[in-house]
């Protein structure tokens, strides 16, 4: 029998139902959304989504309410966009394709659109304004060159002002301090920052601490981080210096008390560079934070003005536009480079850089620091813009004043240097770190220390920057030193005789003498009637030390410092 759909009860068909449409019936008409009948009301809901929305965004990503300021007019764009999201759900949008679109916005969102496109042609206006292109002299005279005289104006430095760490090395001793103290490493670790300052004459690093986790944090926020570690870059000395009342305000805290959220609620249209921190002479810690101003169009010709000072502990907030001289980092090495390589490409116009490249020269591709006085001074060479193997001078700036100088030396670039002082202890391996600008007896000189694999400094070098085949390597700095002075008078550099500055000469009777050998070479240690200070002389280097007595009448000139051993430059019997 047949089968039909008639017989197929509990069974419907498409096309047999007389409920069911067909495949052929138009499809039904879209179901209109349902407007917000009171305009008022509308607005007040859109204002407040957009508000709720702009607070926490505000609130998580910090932007300053500043034209100059790229995130701020990202912050406007996204305020539009939410307000008009906003303005389609409660309008109960009607509109069909793009023109549409277009006349929804113009009723409903015509505040919010006319400020999207005023802040895109602002942005585009300010950024064309600004261009190099247009504006290559004023972004050359961003950083006010002096060109000077080296052995005249850089000092000789003392053998034991000389920093002998570099930041790596820095980082390990104060992770292996942390290490020794039980009652703060299950608790806190140390922040990687470790800023260059010179305290109290000396070159130190300092470094902050972090808690170890969330959990960490939420058990000791209330006293907050009890002590911060001090680096001496000189006697490699670290010093974990506890505080009677905790830093409650760093760049890892939560909330209300995280540094950058703290800036800018009491600084809201400030523009600030990366905070660092640094000790007073009192060594309470404060966070240097220099504010950023925009000098070239809206968004070019980056410069500082100034800086606030937070009080680590307390919080208390103040902006000095001429800051106390006890600050070292005013204006960051990395804007220092990028204001002289606007110098060195642009001070001869913007076509010249792209064509005939008269002049042009940019900066290498590191940079150290110096300390001169009570400034830390940064330091780079400079180079030809082709990029060969040689500098044609370097440049010294204050970082706290952004005083600059210029001056002009042919010779090694710095990583030809450290290649040089590496040849010498190939059989070694040892490893250089990047170089310091001293001068040595009226010369330009790189100075290195030399590491093995375990970064440990095992012994320092010497380069003379004009002749980058004169390298002087010792086990000690002063070692160091004597060695590559007798090689600067060899070489007919200098006049013989000619010596550091801050040696001094002791005489007395021989009480004590002890003897050790370090790499390869004995060494011994003469202690005089009356005093308590050791003098180190290698027997390489003055044979007479072999013979010597308890009791003989000696001379020695050394390299003063604050040691219990200092290092000998020479020996005579009387």
């Amino acid at each position: 029998m047949p089968f039909s759909g008639q017989d197929a009860k509990g069974f419907q068909w498409e096309g047999f139902s007389s409920g069911a449409p067909s495949q052929n019936s138009p499809p039904k008409p879209k179901k209109p959304r349902k407007a917000v009948k009171s305009p008022v009301t509308r607005v007040l809901i859109n204002l407040a989504v957009t508000l709720a929305v702009g607070l926490v965004y505000f609130y998580v990503n910090l932007p300053p309410i500043n034209l100059q300021a790229p995130e701020f007019h990202t912050f406007v764009l996204l305020l539009c966009v939410i307000y008009c999201g906003c303005a389609v759900l409660t309008s109960g949008f009607q509109g069909q394709g793009v023109k549409g679109y277009f006349q929804f916005l113009k009723r409903q969102c015509l505040v919010p659109v006319a400020a999207a496109v005023l802040s895109l042609l602002l942005c585009i206006g300010g950024s064309v304004v600004g261009s190099v292109i247009f504006r290559a002299k004023d972004y050359a005279q961003l950083l006010p060159i002096q060109v000077g005289d080296f052995a005249a104006e850089v000092d000789e430095i003392s053998y034991d002002q000389i920093p002998m760490l570099d930041r790596q090395s820095a980082e390990r001793l104060g992770d292996r301090k942390l290490g020794e103290l039980s009652d703060m490493v299950s608790q806190f670790d140390v922040v990687n920052d470790y800023t260059q300052i010179n305290y109290r004459g000396r070159p130190v690093r300092i470094a902050t601490l972090t808690y170890m986790d969330l959990i960490k944090w939420f058990t000791n926020r209330s006293d907050g981080l009890p002590a911060y570690l001090l680096i001496d870059m000189v006697t490699q000395n670290v010093e974990l210096v506890r505080l009677e009342e905790g830093i409650k305000y760093t760049n890892v805290e939560h909330f209300g008390r995280n540094l950058y959220r703290h800036l800018r609620f009491h600084f809201p249209t400030y523009l600030f560079a990366q905070p660092v921190m640094e000790i007073d002479e009192e060594g309470v810690p404060y966070w240097i934070c220099p504010r950023l101003v925009r000098t070239i169009g809206l968004f070019g010709g980056t410069d500082v003005k100034g800086a606030v000072l937070v009080n680590a502990i307390t919080g208390e907030c103040v902006y000095y536009e001429q800051v106390p001289d006890w600050v070292d980092n005013l204006y960051p090495a990395g804007l220092i480079v990028q204001q002289y390589d606007y110098y060195g490409m642009y001070h001869n116009g913007f076509l010249n850089s792209l064509f005939g490249q008269r002049d042009v020269t940019v900066t290498t591709d590191d940079y150290n620091y110096i300390a001169m006085g009570d400034d830390v001074w940064v330091y780079t060479g400079v180079t030809s813009i082709g990029g060969d193997q040689s500098n044609i001078g370097f440049i010294l700036t204050n970082q706290r004043t952004k005083e600059s100088h210029f001056y002009s030396c042919a010779g090694a670039t710095e990583h030809s240097a450290m290649d040089s002082a590496e040849g010498m202890l190939q059989n070694l391996k040892y490893k250089a770190t990047f170089p310091l600008l001293l001068n040595v007896g009226g010369q330009p000189t790189y100075f290195m220390a030399m590491k093995d694999n375990a970064q440990l400094v095992k012994k320092y070098a010497m380069v003379n920057v004009r002749q980058y085949q004169v390298v002087a390597t010792g086990d000690t700095v002063a070692e160091c030193e004597q060695n590559y002075l007798s090689m600067l008078s060899q070489n007919g550099i200098v006049e013989s005789g000619t010596g550091l500055a801050g040696t001094e000469t002791v005489e007395g009777a021989v009480a004590e003498i002890r003897s050790a050998v370090m790499e390869g070479n004995s060494y011994y240690f003469i202690r005089l009637i009356g005093g308590d200070v050791f003098y180190s002389v290698c027997a390489a280097d003055q044979p007479l030390a072999v013979i010597v007595s308890p009791g003989d009448q000696v001379s020695i000139t050394f390299h003063p410092g604050r040691e219990s051993i200092l290092s000998g430059v020479s020996l005579e019997r009387k």
